[in-house]
């Protein structure tokens, strides 16, 4: 049997737009319009729009959510948020991963904190089946409410430095909605009978959930409306942004600008292996020693007593220059150590005498020109330290990497939200 294709509600918008579509996560979805490196400097520079309800949302409720969620999810709610690792608290959201008892992921997410016993769970396309299928399989004996609302919720996502200046165009009372609002918390909900919804609704009243969160590494927003409203609700976004030069964005651009923000695509950079030895620590609930968890979950204990540790790092290259999957990962010896899990052009970064330097840098050195740099992940069967060289081979072309710690720099999606107004 032939598994049908799904499309988006904004399916007519992407085509009359002239969109390349292609299948991804089991939907036809736009990889560019005109161009994908302008979509991705347009991130960087003005700012871009993204159809993202494609991705699937889960609400779990009840006395027993957060014990579930706990039990369940590799990061702490009770320890997650900012520097001193504060109870996840409604208004609050956290990223993190479910995992199996190999320590293998079955998806990376979000949770959503709305009120004290309502969470939401946003996780990849096609995932909201399995991971609702997941947290019901171990309730054990708890009362709580799962609910997967895949298809059930548009989302949109305003990424960019001017995403603010878009947003108070449409919003009703900006000011409100945008006060005390630091990265990864969110205001409202796209029930208009949910908990929070008069904290964020359109001036034409229409509730959204509107999250300081994105995949680009840039500021922005997550928005998530009633299915009904998102064509809508698009429709209202994107007129806003004419005056900006907001550019609607496909998933190539999507990919590049995570690779360069350090991002895992799931399924990709992180799956079918232990989630641990990789760049988002920040995702596991370690505790002071580095090396035990503040908590238990499921998966724990594998990652804990893993024999054969293989490690996921950060590269980028020194030109635009990239190879196609499969690729293989060789030492400077020329021995073979690994493989690449992505590999994507950054299109806003260059480097100088080693260093790399983003387009939004407000000083860079004198004769640089930004052509962009391959970026991306590879798992290898050592540790490895940012500068150390490797070789990528694909079996048609080499191109030498350095290790890093981060890639693109300059980075906004932190930058306070007064400050981008």
């Amino acid at each position: 049997m032939t598994e049908t294709i799904k499309k988006t509600r904004l399916h007519p918008w992407h085509i009359a737009h002239g969109a390349r579509m292609a299948e991804f996560g089991g939907y036809e979805m736009p990889l560019w319009y005109a161009s994908a490196r302008d979509e991705h400097v347009s991130v960087i520079s003005r700012a871009g729009a993204f159809d993202t309800s494609h991705m699937a949302v889960a609400m779990v409720s009840g006395v027993d959510a957060l014990d579930l969620l706990q039990r369940c999810f590799t990061n702490d709610l009770s320890a997650c948020v900012g520097k001193g690792k504060r109870p996840l608290s409604p208004g609050r959201c956290v990223y993190g991963a479910f995992l199996n008892e190999k320590g293998w992921v079955i998806d990376d997410a979000i949770i959503y904190r709305l009120d004290e016993a309502d969470f939401m769970v946003v996780v990849n396309a096609g995932m909201g089946g399995p991971i609702a299928d997941h947290l019901q399989a171990n309730l054990a004996g708890g009362t709580a409410r799962i609910i997967d609302l895949t298809d059930r919720v548009g989302k949109m996502d305003v990424q960019g430095p001017m995403a603010a200046r878009i947003m108070e165009k449409v919003l009703s009372e900006p000011d409100r909605v945008f006060e005390k609002m630091p990265y990864f918390s969110f205001k409202g909900h796209f029930d208009a009978d949910g908990p929070g919804s008069e904290a964020a609704r359109l001036a034409d009243g229409t509730p959204i959930l509107l999250s300081r969160t994105g995949y680009t590494g840039e500021f922005g927003f997550e928005i998530f409306t009633a299915p009904e409203a998102f064509v809508k609700t698009w429709e209202t976004i994107s007129a806003a942004g004419e005056k900006f030069r907001m550019t609607p964005c496909g998933l190539a651009s999507r990919d590049s600008l995570r690779a360069g923000a350090t991002l895992p695509l799931s399924h990709q950079d992180i799956g079918n292996w232990p989630f641990i030895h990789h760049p988002w620590p920040f995702a596991l609930p370690f505790a002071p020693d580095g090396a035990s968890f503040t908590k238990r979950f499921i998966g724990d204990d594998a990652l804990g007593n893993i024999q054969n540790p293989e490690y996921t790092v950060p590269f980028a290259g020194d030109d635009p220059r990239k190879v196609n999957m499969p690729a293989a990962v060789f030492d400077s010896d020329g021995r073979k150590m690994g493989k690449v899990l992505t590999c994507a052009t950054d299109m806003a970064i260059g480097r100088s005498q080693g260093r790399i330097y983003s387009m939004a840098d407000p000083n860079p050195p004198e004769g640089l020109k930004i052509r962009g740099l391959s970026c991306g992940f590879a798992k290898v069967d050592r540790p490895l330290s940012p500068g150390d060289r490797i070789t990528l081979d694909d079996g048609r072309r080499k191109i030498a990497v350095r290790v890093e710690k981060d890639i693109r720099p300059h980075r906004t999606a932190r930058v306070p939200l007064e400050s981008m107004r």
